[in-house]
């Protein structure tokens, strides 16, 4: 336990930064030094200035919170956390977690594992998947699930048993995750490793990083576990102890098609339609057979051959000189190339990808390791340079990621996957394996070198927040463009706000896009759970991976951090929220539709906008001592109800959706005014802006009241000054200050200048006038 202690003129408190409570003492023993204390009471920080100490503690109770929470995160090391599997075997009845079980026996070993027993027989073991893997959620805290496996190393059973995740807190019903998480019962651990059984994922839509999370934490932990304990024909790790291979980089002649066939080098696939037909015909799913492809049996359903084209004669040999070379100034290190061509009826790449960039077709797999490859690291051939090569329909590259550690020397098969309708939303599936390994001749090899361990899923995970960014990468690139087209926007504000129609038409399109694309189809809505759960992992040991699995959001943090040094929080209230446009169009409509505006009386106005300030408060006061109950009370946020669920979810949470909304017809942008807690936490920072971009005359509010009285917000007092809390910098204010037909400053110069021009021009008319009276004179006397 680590306690912290802040003195002022007046008291001392006492802060127990593992529990996060505040206990203040009426007597100070030493006025103006800030302690840190461990439990056996030894000092481990000092700092002594009465003025720093002064001003900490005159704050708010919750700010000195978030003082604390700064200095922990400053001066302590978060440490490991214990099991928490005796906590969660205690509570739970041996049958639920393994069907047939009549004991749990005292978790044991590191990590942790508790056998499972029926009748005195083991029958198989317990575990946590949190001891083995990190299985922190979108929460920043861990997702506990219990895991049985039995000696044949077959899943019995998972259990969500703890989780933080506010998703599935407050936004999906836990049953889906639950219907997810029995659909592992009786998957083989030791098939699954060696390829021999498929497992495929249910995304919960709005869920996907939680869902992803969890799949990565079973398998990976059960992997482990059946490893340790040689279930289903897996042996525990070992050193390597022989020699270690590598690729020869001397040898690098040139070879024809039918000698790289023949050694080896290319490995080929072959499947024709008899050979297809008669494979569903074996398989479980009567219907596949009943559906067989037509035509002639000895047509080529699929023709596939592989070679790893990053082994120098092999790649010079099928790309070509050139094509080599480009590959070799691409190849990072640790990437392995893989050539791949096909022929027949069937195309192994399908046309999945170009819609979700994934190839769901086929799949690499290396012992543990299993690679789908994203069409970034994929490259369209048209042709294969051998002498003698076939002349094939598809030829594509492919490069595997280099923190999966994919050995080009090691043996590894591809993967093939076939489907077949079965119904009008169901399909039949069927695998089909290619073997493959490079030729000894082009491998070198050297003595043992300690240390190194075979390839496998457990020793080079890759990451979940790198899955969510590659799969993304096209909802990041709109995102992108987006805030490119905003920066613009803010940059050259005074050449926009010059052409009113414009400025006009340019918002309405961007909120269109924020809550049309950023908002229904991206599901990018920031919330002030978000703030809370990053002040929690600060507490709780700060980790960027919480935050990156979600691309989107993480992009909009950080534009929003950003934008606070120049703007405010303007950028996002106003341009960036999806709930907040969602708003702003529907009072456009009920414009247009002549229903009448509701002004709200300074007086009423300016005491009303401070509910948001006192909502974020409590929720942030109640995050420090429940984060759970912090982001089940956050739903006085409707974004989820509207935005992330479409309004489809309970009725309670949609009439609150509504009644928020409705408001809105009448007060523009009703809940950002006056109840969003996250408007009011960006607010706060806020105020610490660099620049001031929003120009205003001396006679802004003494007399004139034009911009006060047009603001959405109210955000403009009747002095004059604006409001940088409430501004939501929708630029309208800048609109009137550059039209000289609406800002009376303006108008008076306007006005002022058509004068000047009216009498140069009267007097020019005079002058003109004399000299055709002179004209006229001479030509009478002539």
């Amino acid at each position: 336990m680590l306690t912290l202690v802040l003195l002022d003129l007046h008291h001392t408190y006492c802060v127990n930064l593992s529990q996060t409570t505040l206990v203040k003492i009426n007597y100070p023993p030493k006025i103006g030094s800030c302690y840190v204390y461990s439990k056996n009471n030894s000092v481990l920080a000092h700092a002594q200035s009465e003025k720093f100490v002064s001003h900490v503690v005159s704050l708010s109770s919750v700010w000195l919170f978030v003082a604390i929470i700064l200095l922990q995160c400053l001066i302590l090391t978060p440490a490991h956390a214990k099991s928490e599997l005796p906590r969660f075997l205690e509570s739970i009845d041996a049958e639920k977690i393994f069907p047939g079980a009549d004991k749990i026996a005292d978790a044991e070993g590191e990590p942790l594992v508790a056998v499972a027993y029926k009748q005195d027989q083991q029958i198989g073991y317990v575990f946590l998947t949190s001891d083995y893997t990190n299985s922190t959620g979108y929460s920043g805290k861990p997702i506990h699930q219990l895991v049985a496996l039995d000696m044949q190393g077959i899943i019995q059973k998972v259990l969500l048993v703890e989780h933080h995740e506010p998703i599935v807190l407050i936004g999906i019903p836990e049953q889906r995750i639950i219907d997810v998480l029995a659909e592992y019962e009786g998957l083989d651990v030791g098939k699954l490793v060696r390829g021999t059984q498929d497992h495929h994922v249910d995304i919960v839509t709005g869920a996907t990083v939680t869902v992803m999370v969890m799949d990565d934490n079973i398998l990976r932990s059960a992997m482990m576990v059946a490893r340790s304990h040689s279930l289903s024909g897996l042996k525990p790790k070992v050193k390597a102890t022989g020699p270690v291979a590598s690729v020869d980089t001397e040898i690098d002649t040139i070879k024809d098609w039918s000698t790289l066939v023949e050694e080896g080098s290319i490995q080929h696939l072959k499947i024709t339609v008899g050979d297809i037909n008669k494979a569903f015909a074996g398989s479980r799913e009567p219907l596949a057979a009943e559906r067989p492809e037509e035509g002639d049996e000895g047509e080529i359903f699929v023709e596939l051959y592989a070679a790893v084209v990053s082994v120098p004669t092999i790649g010079r040999s099928l790309l070509g000189e050139h094509e080599y070379r480009n590959l070799e100034k691409k190849l990072q290190p640790g990437e392995v190339a893989i050539l791949l061509a096909g022929e027949g009826r069937f195309s192994f790449k399908g046309s999945g990808y170009v819609r979700g960039g994934i190839f769901d077709r086929f799949q690499i797999i290396q012992g543990d390791t299993s690679i789908r490859f994203h069409d970034r690291q994929h490259k369209r051939l048209h042709h294969m340079a051998a002498e003698g090569a076939p002349e094939l329909k598809e030829v594509s590259l492919f490069r595997t990621p280099a923190d999966l550690k994919f050995k080009a020397t090691l043996p590894w098969k591809l993967e093939l996957l076939v489907g077949r309708d079965i119904g009008p939303t169901k399909k039949a599936f069927l695998t089909f394996d290619l073997n493959y390994s490079v030729p000894e001749q082009y491998l070198k090899f050297t003595g043992a070198k300690v240390g190194e361990v075979t390839a496998d899923m457990e020793a080079a995970p890759q990451p979940v927040w790198k899955k969510m960014w590659e799969l993304k990468t096209f909802e990041i690139m709109v995102l992108g463009l987006g805030l490119m087209v905003l920066t613009v926007i803010f940059f050259f504000q005074e050449w926009l706000v010059k052409r009113p129609v414009l400025a006009d038409r340019v918002r309405i399109g961007f909120m269109s896009f924020t809550l049309f694309i950023i908002g229904w189809y991206f599901n990018a809505q920031l919330s002030v759970v978000n703030i809370l759960a990053m002040f929690n992992a600060l507490v709780s040991g700060f980790d960027w991976s919480y935050f990156l699995m979600e691309p989107l959001i993480f992009i909009l943090w950080a534009s929003v951090a950003a934008a606070l040094l120049f703007w405010g929080r303007g950028p996002y209230c106003g341009w960036l929220c999806p709930f907040g446009s969602l708003q702003e169009l529907l009072n456009r409509i009920a414009k247009f539709f002549k229903i009448r505006q509701v002004v709200v009386p300074w007086f009423i106005h300016e005491r009303v906008w401070s509910f948001k300030y006192l909502i974020f408060l409590a929720l942030f006061g109640l995050s420090l001592y429940s984060l759970d109950w912090a982001e089940r009370l956050a739903e006085v946020e409707p974004f989820k109800t509207a935005i992330i669920l479409n309004f489809i979810r309970e009725w309670p949470y949609v009439i609150f959706a509504l009644a928020v909304l409705i408001p809105g017809i009448f007060i523009e942008r009703f809940y950002c005014r006056y109840l969003c807690p996250l408007g009011a936490a960006l607010a706060i920072p806020g105020r610490m802006r660099m620049f001031s971009w929003l120009k205003r005359y001396k006679e802004c509010g003494s007399p004139c009241q034009r911009c006060a009285n047009e603001c959405m917000v109210q955000a403009i007092h009747p002095e004059g000054n604006i409001n940088v809390n409430e501004c939501l910098y929708c630029l309208h204010c800048q609109v009137v200050y550059f039209d000289d037909h609406a800002c009376p400053v303006m108008i008076q110069k306007r006005l002022k200048k058509e004068r000047r021009t009216s009498r140069s021009a009267a007097v020019q008319g005079k002058k003109e006038s004399a000299i055709e009276v002179e004209l006229m004179k001479k030509k009478t006397e002539h």
